[in-house]
């Protein structure tokens, strides 16, 4: 299936939209936000005289995808090219201060999310949403396709007790939602006196992936090099919360789960058992060179999805997590303390999967089944409560 996209940005490349003609324009956006063309965002709107940039803001990573891990702040500086100020927003700042945001007439959003909850960008754009609102500034976002659209809802609501800058409202872990749904979500919900504006994808259906789309791929941030990477990332991304590798340092991360004390042929058998829908694994053992276990011979296993449509990223995890407990010494898997991502009391594991429920479905060796029937039952409220909201058909 090859369709014919557009994304947001290719649509307001092709007619500026009255609503920024002639303004003076605040750019939050990153290495993904570029046209059909590849074009990158700041060289479109730079270059026209139809409007004029005042200011950039940069997400985690960079506006360029420089920093490589979590955690990893970056500073303000001057574009050196149009001497305006680039504003970092993953330091010392997460949301546009009064001083960021003065002269600035509208703030335009473009960033390709990659359709799981505890990605930071969206919760980049609800800070702005809120910073937006306190201003009186309208924000745009040009919206783009979600690269794992295919891939079922899955995972637990976010509780709202567990609030942080991975996860800021009651959402799925794996969601199937743009970013701009996501910011419709969040004006509903939460920031009703923000102005939004968002400028649709043409031609993109929401059962699809990326590679469908006829649109340049390029990695959001520097461990997403792939479709594939995106569509087991919000299941092993919670590997981030224990002792073991997610393949950071490696060229496949999120694909590959390893360490040092893993037996990966029990494993593989004990994976391959379950009969999990959707994927095939593989047993793939590797030296990471950077992050957990760096130069360490790490024992593991690849998964391979083999059917989108049937796969869950986040039961597959939870399964693979429970065998890793069952095929390693007592004791060995553990889950790391605090502070993870700006948060200093909660678990790390608890603030990204959603509530504390699921880690003590594993350290308690309680049935999985249960687990997924509560996020099925969660998720039916979701998804009737979104449908009003959504800007793309199935």
């Amino acid at each position: 299936m090859n369709m014919k996209v557009l994304s947001g940005l290719d649509v307001v490349t092709r007619n500026l939209p009255a609503g920024l003609r002639g303004k003076k324009i605040g750019l939050l956006c990153h290495s993904s936000s570029v046209a059909s063309d590849y074009r990158h965002i700041t060289e479109i709107l730079g270059s026209t005289n139809e409007c004029s940039l005042a200011a950039l803001f940069g997400p985690q990573h960079g506006l360029s995808g420089q920093t490589q891990d979590n955690m990893i702040e970056w500073e303000s500086t001057t574009d050196p090219v149009m001497g305006i100020p680039v504003y970092s927003l993953y330091g010392t700042h997460r949301k546009p201060t009064p001083e960021m945001l003065e002269g600035i007439e509208v703030l335009v959003a473009d960033l390709q999310d990659v359709g799981a909850r505890l990605y930071t960008y969206i919760w980049t754009v609800k800070l702005c949403m809120e910073a937006c609102a306190e201003a009186g500034i309208p924000l745009w976002i040009l919206d783009r396709p979600n690269p794992i659209g295919r891939v079922p809802v899955d995972g637990p609501v976010l509780s709202e007790e567990y609030f942080t800058f991975v996860g800021g409202a009651c959402i799925p872990l794996c969601h199937r939602m743009t970013i701009g749904e996501m910011a419709l979500w969040l004006r509903e919900k939460y920031i009703p006196g923000c102005e939004l504006n968002v400028i649709r994808a043409e031609g993109w259906s929401r059962n699809s992936m990326y590679c469908e789309t006829g649109l340049p791929w390029v990695l959001p941030s520097p461990n997403m090099p792939t479709q594939q990477s995106a569509a087991v990332y919000p299941g092993t991304v919670l590997a981030e919360a224990l002792n073991v590798s997610e393949g950071r340092g490696t060229v496949i991360p999120f694909e590959l789960i390893g360490a040092p004390w893993i037996d990966g042929r029990s494993l593989l058998r004990e994976m391959r058992s379950r009969n999990l829908p959707g994927c095939s694994f593989r047993m793939h053992d590797f030296i990471p060179t950077f992050n957990k276990y760096a130069g360490d011979y790490c024992r593991g296993i690849q998964i391979h999805v083999t059917d989108p449509s049937d796969f869950r990223p986040v039961a597959t995890a939870l399964h693979l997590f429970d065998a890793i407990i069952r095929t390693s010494p007592d004791g060995a898997l553990k889950f790391n303390p605090p502070p993870y991502e700006y948060e200093y009391r909660l678990m790390p594991f608890d603030i990204l999967s959603g509530d504390s429920r699921m880690r003590e479905v594993l350290t308690r060796g309680l049935p999985l089944n249960e687990e997924t029937e509560r996020w099925e039952t969660q998720t039916e409220v979701f998804l009737s409560d979104f449908r009003h909201l959504a800007l793309y058909k199935e």
